[in-house]
């Protein structure tokens, strides 16, 4: 069982924007994802995110945009949305330098303590890149189930980056809340 101590997350504010933007790029995009294990370098390249998409959760008043300090520094993040019954969780983030150590663990584990707690959410939701399957096992080992049920990829759309093959397509994974 994991000792660590669950971390303090707070919600973000318009100071943390351009934090929170350099954060989810260093663990995505560009070499400096390469030294952490959830890099999509090789399946997309330009952005992850902007700092407009970033300022947009946090000021919708259906979202959370929660964040983790360590030392005065951001170092990881993740979206929570309303949706009726169920929350959305995404623009999760690790710094790479944080991966491996139990963080992620505990920050999911927390936002869907606070997707219960906020909204009464009964399940959680969250699409991941069918290509990553290394990542959808460590959330199936979390309790997400594969849906089985695919998004397409928003080609075309810079955005979300720059594709480097053209299958890229989400699946819909989802975790009941007890």
């Amino acid at each position: 069982m994991d000792a660590t101590p669950a971390p303090p997350l707070r919600d973000a504010t318009d100071a943390d924007v351009d934090a929170l933007v350099a954060l989810i790029e260093s663990a995505y995009r560009g070499d400096s994802s390469r030294t952490g294990w959830t890099t999509e370098a090789d399946l997309l390249e330009g952005q992850r995110t902007d700092p407009e998409g970033v300022r947009a959760v946090i000021k919708s008043p259906d979202s959370r945009l929660l964040t983790v300090e360590r030392e005065g520094a951001i170092v990881a993040c993740c979206q929570l949305e309303h949706r009726g019954d169920h929350a959305y969780f995404g623009m999760f983030a690790v710094s790479p330098a944080c991966q491996g150590d139990g963080l992620g663990k505990t920050v999911i584990a927390e936002a869907e303590r606070a997707a219960r707690e906020t909204w009464g959410a009964t399940e959680m939701h969250m699409t991941v890149i069918v290509q990553r399957e290394d990542l959808i096992a460590w959330y199936e080992r979390r309790g997400y189930r594969r849906t089985g049920r695919m998004i397409p990829f928003p080609y075309g759309d810079e955005r979300f980056g720059i594709p480097q093959r053209d299958d890229l397509r989400f699946e819909l994974l989802i975790k009941e809340l007890g």
